[in-house]
């Protein structure tokens, strides 16, 4: 019960691999180096196909198994980075002010690379392994743009796996269970439109900052009082934008910020209730209000057959005490979910050494859990893919 011994051996490069990319991030769409540099290893290790440019600039490698025709299995990673500043020391730390790997893509970049290393040199499956390379997943619609420019026509698969690190569980402990897994989510912006003044004449403005105040209260009942307390939901106001002096009451005002449900019944809910909020709050302060939403992510839902058997190669892999299927939803969310809507398949969680929590300046990967993850895609390929 351990990580695939041939994987072990490329525990150095592996961490070369993973060191390049953090210090190299790039944010979604613009991974072009990252990209490259996913090519030219794709190249070196012997896959038999190798596509790129897919959904801007993501990248598909097909492997072969040795031992005949097969089905088709589809292992993913995304490789895009935060637009945050990163503050860890790293001896590897980010070259690029303003972007960082604070949510572990280098790494889930890397596991796959090391997987698709390993699935060439063996090729001990009958089938196909597909390797998918996804740009944009952090809200920016990578995954649908992938599907959009033909990804499932181009490479079919009978199945897909993906997983994330998790600073939030024991080291090599993994977590995995059919049904719903992770929140959908909407992202809004809010738009005021008031009438400015001088801040010493408040009383002929009509002023948008305390429509802002209004709103924020206001919008923090539609969960708390129209979602069924036992449906999980997250409404959350991430953004405040108004004003530039302090003697000028402004003219405009922007909220945004973001929605997390569970279901399609909940999230039709929330928006009918913001807008009939915004459209309440737009008369009683004779103002005009804008409300934008937008569907960014599907709640990700997990395969029965696929987790399970997820759950039966994590078990192979670190045994029976380090394997979780207790359902412990997550109300962030991921793009991943929309592969799933097209292919049947599942997706996990792998824990790690550091403690600090996904899009904390200070966030941490620990490298003891790329071999871990190359093993667990490999064994997949392995194991579904099996001769006969």
């Amino acid at each position: 019960m351990s990580n695939l011994a041939l994987i072990d051996t490329y525990f150095t490069e592996l961490c070369a691999i993973r060191h390049d990319l953090h210090a190299h991030p790039e944010i979604g769409f613009k991974e072009t180096r990252t990209s490259q540099v996913v090519a030219r290893l794709l190249g070196d290790y012997g896959v038999d196909e190798l596509h790129t440019g897919i959904g801007g600039t993501g990248v598909v490698a097909l492997i072969h198994g040795k031992l005949g025709a097969g089905g088709r299995v589809g292992l993913r990673a995304d490789m895009d980075a935060l637009p945050m500043n990163e503050d860890t020391g790293l001896p590897f730390t980010s070259t690029h002010p303003g972007c960082f790997h604070g949510c572990g893509h280098d790494g889930h970049t890397t596991m796959l690379l090391g997987a698709a290393r390993y699935l060439a040199e063996t090729r001990n499956f009958a089938g196909t392994a597909v390797l998918i390379f996804q740009p944009a997943e952090e809200g920016l619609g990578g995954a649908r743009r992938m599907i959009a420019e033909g990804l499932f026509e181009r490479f079919p698969v009978d199945e897909i796996y993906g997983m994330h690190n998790a600073p939030h569980q024991g080291e090599g402990e993994i977590l995995v269970y059919p049904g719903p897994a992770m929140a959908g989510a909407d992202f809004f912006d809010i738009n005021i439109k008031g009438r400015g003044s001088h801040a010493a004449a408040p009383h002929v403005s009509h002023d948008p900052v305390i429509v802002c105040g209004a709103l924020i209260q206001a919008l923090q009942s539609v969960v708390s009082r129209n979602i069924d307390p036992l449906e999980p939901a997250v409404l959350s106001i991430t953004q405040v934008h108004s004003g530039s002096a302090y003697n000028v009451i402004p003219q405009t005002a922007m909220l945004a910020g973001t929605v997390r449900v569970f279901s399609d019944a909940a999230r039709q809910l929330v928006r009918q209730r913001m807008q009939t909020v915004v459209q309440g709050i737009a008369a009683s302060f004779e103002v005009e209000i804008e409300l934008d939403m937008r569907d960014v992510f599907t709640v990700l839902e997990n395969a029965e057959g696929p987790a399970s058997a997820m759950e039966a190669v994590a078990r192979e892999l670190v045994g029976d005490a380090k394997v979780s299927t207790k359902v412990r939803r997550a109300m962030g969310s991921e793009d991943f979910a929309d592969m799933l809507k097209v292919v049947p398949g599942a997706y996990c969680w792998v824990g790690h050494s550091g403690t600090v929590p996904l899009h904390n300046p200070g966030f941490f990967l620990g490298d003891e859990i790329l071999p871990l993850g190359a093993s667990l895609y490999s064994r997949l390929v392995e194991r579904r893919l099996a001769a006969g």
